[in-house]
């Protein structure tokens, strides 16, 4: 919990740990989107699997909170390879390969730096992301 961020979810909470999460439960805590999101990221990172796929894993995030957790995200896979589904490109430039899909085909793949020198789609959406930040 301590490694996704969710450990600062829980702590806030009336039982910690023991607090049950929903609104369906008597007395269940309602959590944010972001704040269910690092309690997914936790669960994730927690099985001992080979492969982990993370869809817009923090897209309810403020830009510090997902900062932050992908700052420790290496550390949390550890030898895991992980697929990570983003429209964030600031996010996706972090991985070790990039592959941009249209209409079910992949149709560029590279690192950040081969795909902004390749001047395709993925250029493309970054610069335009990009230029709302400048």
């Amino acid at each position: 919990a301590f490694r996704s961020g969710a450990d600062r979810v829980i702590n806030t909470l009336p039982n910690g740990y023991d607090t049950m999460l929903g609104k369906l439960f008597d007395q269940g805590e309602q959590l944010s989107i972001g704040q269910w999101q690092k309690i997914a990221l936790a669960r994730a990172f927690l099985r001992d699997s080979q492969v982990i796929v993370l869809d817009e894993p923090t897209s309810a995030m403020d830009p510090k909170a997902e900062y932050e957790v992908f700052q420790k995200f290496r550390q949390l896979i550890k030898d895991q390879a992980a697929i990570l589904i983003s429209h964030r490109l600031s996010t996706v430039k972090m991985a070790d390969r990039i592959y941009v899909m249209d209409k079910g085909s992949i149709t560029e793949s590279g690192t950040h730096q081969e795909l902004m020198q390749l001047g395709g789609t993925y250029a493309y959406l970054f610069e335009t992301q990009a230029e709302n930040y400048r």
